[in-house]
């Protein structure tokens, strides 16, 4: 056997930490909890994706951009006007910071600067949801159609039907991309924050989207049902009397000058549901089956459902507001009152314009007048949402 000496206890020095290292010191926003954009007050507890992508993509003088807008307009006008609807919220009236030589931006300390900031898509849409939600709308009224067609569903149309879609249903068509390509398009840069931009955005691709599902559709049905006129629903639109009512109202509609926001009013507030509603729901919804079609209630629900169920949704969420500002509410109030005032009565005598139309099909829908109250009560509903008044008319 061999023995070894035991070695010594060797001498190492051992650290000592002096705080001056690397991640020593503890920020208020150090902690994991902390490791979040918070450059804005989210709508809840936590900030969303939406939110994310969504709120201040492009920055604001009035909250940090220091060296003030970075582009503007042939008029002199810059970034995000607040001008370009008479509507207000909140603070849109104070001047944005004064900025000085080592200010550090004079960042605004109380978020939001101004009360459109406040809004939030209750819908959440940004560029994924838009074209996935699209997308797949497209996929089901395209495998319906296709059913459809398999199943020669289409030889049990009734003759009268069969005139009825080609000139009505296909007219329809011209009021969505009216309303997709020169109101919601055309407005898509004109609301004061990125959110409201990203609601008309796709508020207009709902639109646009609508209007080739009815254009296909139409193309379907000219091969299919023999005899079909693809091209009745130009004739329609630009000479029957019936139509010649909705498509003043629409095309008064782009008209409007310098105001986003009585645009946007004028047709998810007013024009849909006394309109919109009225045609494709109590009209077109409800006659169909008794005809022998169970195709086109889902083609026109797809857009009956992009309204009620998404668009309605983000305008009352951007209006509603309006009518109880701490600062503005009168006058928004107002104002709201008077557009009541203007568009009602364009878009309740074009509704009886097309009367005529509920007697046109073999199996008739529940009558006008009984369509027409429905719409009423449900325009009624809407304004109370916003916090508004039903207007006489609606007695008539």
């Amino acid at each position: 056997m061999t023995s070894t000496e035991e070695r010594p206890e060797r001498s190492v020095p051992k650290p000592v930490f002096t705080d001056a290292e690397a991640g020593a010191k503890e920020f208020p926003d150090s902690g994991a909890s902390a490791r979040r954009y918070n450059y804005f007050k989210p709508a809840k507890r936590k900030q969303t994706h939406y939110e994310d992508v969504t709120v201040e993509v492009q920055p604001d003088p009035r909250h940090y951009l220091a060296q003030g807008w970075i582009y503007g307009f042939a008029d002199g006008s810059r970034g995000y006007p607040l001008t370009w609807t008479k509507l207000k919220a909140w603070g849109v009236d104070d001047p944005e910071p004064e900025r000085g030589p080592g200010s550090g931006g004079k960042p605004v300390e109380n978020w939001p600067a101004h009360g459109w900031h406040e809004f939030r898509d209750p819908n959440e849409e940004w560029e994924l949801t838009m074209y996935r939600y699209n997308a797949n709308v497209v996929r089901q009224v395209t495998q319906n159609v296709e059913n459809a067609r398999n199943a020669k569903a289409f030889d049990q149309w009734t003759p009268n039907w069969v005139r009825f879609v080609e000139r009505n249903v296909g007219a329809w068509m011209h009021i969505e991309h009216i309303f997709g390509l020169y109101v919601f398009a055309g407005c898509n840069r004109s609301g004061p924050t990125n959110m409201h931009n990203t609601a008309m955005a796709v508020n207009s691709e709902h639109k646009i989207r609508f209007a080739q599902d009815l254009a296909l559709y139409n193309l379907t049905l000219t091969e299919e049902i023999e005899g079909f006129d693809g091209t009745a629903h130009l004739d329609a639109w630009n000479n029957d009397a019936e139509w010649q009512g909705v498509r003043k109202v629409a095309e008064e509609i782009t008209a409007i000058e310098d105001d986003w926001g009585e645009m946007i009013f004028a047709t998810n507030i007013v024009f849909e549901p006394l309109l919109g509603e009225l045609f494709r729901s109590n009209l077109v919804m409800q006659s169909a089956a008794g005809n022998g079609d169970y195709v086109t209630p889902t083609v026109m629900g797809a857009g009956e459902y992009d309204y009620a169920q998404r668009d309605l949704r983000w305008t009352v969420a951007a209006f509603a507001p309006l009518t109880q500002d701490r600062e503005f509410a009168d006058h928004n109030k107002q104002l709201f009152n008077s557009w009541v005032a203007k568009w009602v009565p364009k878009a309740l005598e074009a509704a009886r314009t097309m009367q005529p139309l509920w007697s046109q099909p073999d199996a008739k829908p529940p009558r006008f007048e009984d369509s027409l109250d429905r719409a009423k009560s449900r325009f009624a509903g809407i304004l109370t949402d916003l916090g508004l008044e039903a207007p006489k008319e609606l007695n008539q």
